[in-house]
């Protein structure tokens, strides 16, 4: 356990990240502050805390390590108003990351971290070790820690804001999924978005197993890489319906309740990182497994046409996947809060794949007015007239698809509450 008797810890942001990091640091000595820019109502017993905090109050501030939440930009004025004149700047990250003694396996991507996350717990648990999933998914990694019961092997889903923040952390395996344009309400450019994103890679070295979608443009790295794709040969690779290992068939997906090629690359990942893993092992732990809520989920039938929740789609990767694995004419339901995301390289899978295209939302107007030359389009305010209005020209046999391409913060207060949304709208049809 990391020792910091002695020494002054200011904990930025009161949310379960932040508050999940006090109590870490309380527990290894430390003489802990709260300071959150709203009311931070709760923290935990011992620590100091101070609501409706500034940036004029950071800079009256002298840490020793200063802590910030992934949500809070860490370029910004408030956080660098804290760090200026303290010593470290850490994630709960890195300041869990030191305490735990176990196996790490680093999970980074634009999208698909959540059911890799998921499928590697499932699957190391099968070989017989205990595993936690968590980070950017399930709890934070401090909580872990102070559960007092260290699982042998960590499955750490990470986002590009929490790699912000990271400084000694070095992983014993790395996933890398793949990368798109996201967040772009929060960095200036794309390249600032990837380099955040690189950051996992930090401190590998030549030893450090990475397993990395075949054809991502990475640069140099250390390592020893293992490659997989669906879309071209690679280590591991997807062949119909089968998921070979090499030129040996592994895992059929067939035997599992994922489907499409983006769940079929998850599982490749994550069977790549899994020492001891073998076909039965897999097929056995994954059996009884169901993906994530609102990543394609099958909600409902209704006169021959099938309603499929994608809500987790908050970017255009994810919309591309969504689309690409789509085998029925599909109406899409596409729209959100403005971003500054680029819509038009998908023009010609819109073409492809989609015979109308209802837009909703802060973006809407303007995303039937980019693609109304190409196909039949229509644009309402709310996510409940969309599904009217696509339940209304939807043909027996087609697909109607949410899989919004941005996120909801401009209706929702995240997409689990989207989704839900959408479930409820789509099960009070008739």
């Amino acid at each position: 356990m990391l020792n910091l008797t002695g020494k002054t810890v200011a904990i930025l942001g009161a949310g379960r990240s932040g508050q999940a990091a006090a109590a870490l640091a309380l527990h290894c000595g430390a003489s802990v502050t709260v300071y959150d820019a709203g009311e931070a109502s709760s923290v935990p017993a011992g620590c100091d805390w101070v609501s409706n905090a500034t940036a004029e109050v950071g800079q009256s501030v002298i840490a020793d390590i200063v802590v910030t939440s992934p949500g809070i930009e860490t370029g910004g004025g408030f956080v660098q108003a804290f760090a200026e004149g303290s010593g470290a700047l850490w994630g709960e990250i890195e300041l869990a990351w030191r305490c735990y003694p176990g196996r790490t396996i680093a999970i980074t991507g634009t999208n698909g971290k959540t059911t890799t996350t998921e499928l590697v717990r499932e699957l190391v648990k099968a070989t017989d070790r205990s595993c936690v999933a968590c980070g950017n998914y399930g709890v934070p990694l401090a909580e872990v820690v102070l559960s007092g019961e260290s699982p042998d092997v960590i499955a750490l889903e990470l986002s590009s804001f929490q790699l912000e923040t990271i400084d000694a952390f070095k992983p014993d395996t790395v996933i890398w999924l793949n990368f798109s344009a996201d967040h772009m309400d929060r960095y200036a450019t794309l390249e600032e978005y990837r380099a955040a994103k690189l950051r996992i890679f930090r401190n590998c070295d030549e030893t450090t197993p990475l397993v990395i979608r075949a054809g991502e443009n990475l640069g140099e790295l250390k390592g020893l890489q293992v490659t997989f794709s669906s879309e071209v040969e690679a280590d591991w690779s997807l062949r119909g319906d089968l998921i070979y290992k090499g030129k040996s068939p592994f895992v059929a997906l067939s035997d599992t309740r994922l489907r499409g090629s983006h769940n079929a690359e998850d599982l490749m990942a994550a069977c790549a990182v899994v020492d001891g893993l073998t076909p039965e092992l897999a097929v056995s732990a994954l059996k009884d497994y169901r993906p994530p809520a609102h990543r394609c989920e099958l909600v409902g039938i209704l006169d021959g046409v099938e309603y499929l929740n994608d809500s987790k789609a908050t970017n255009l990767h994810a919309l591309e996947s969504a689309l690409k694995s789509q085998v029925r004419p599909t109406v899409l339901l596409v729209g959100g809060k403005e971003k500054g995301l680029d819509y038009q390289p998908l023009a010609a899978l819109l073409s492809e794949k989609v015979i109308q295209l209802v837009s909703f939302g802060e973006i809407g107007p303007a995303l039937s007015q980019a693609f109304s030359g190409l196909l039949p389009c229509q644009s309402v305010s709310t996510l409940r007239e969309a599904v009217a209005a696509a339940q209304k020209t939807a043909p027996r046999g087609s697909t109607i698809l949410l899989s919004p391409g941005t996120s909801s913060f401009d209706q929702f207060r995240g997409y689990e509450e989207r989704g839900e949304a959408f479930r409820s709208l789509v099960l009070a049809l008739n």
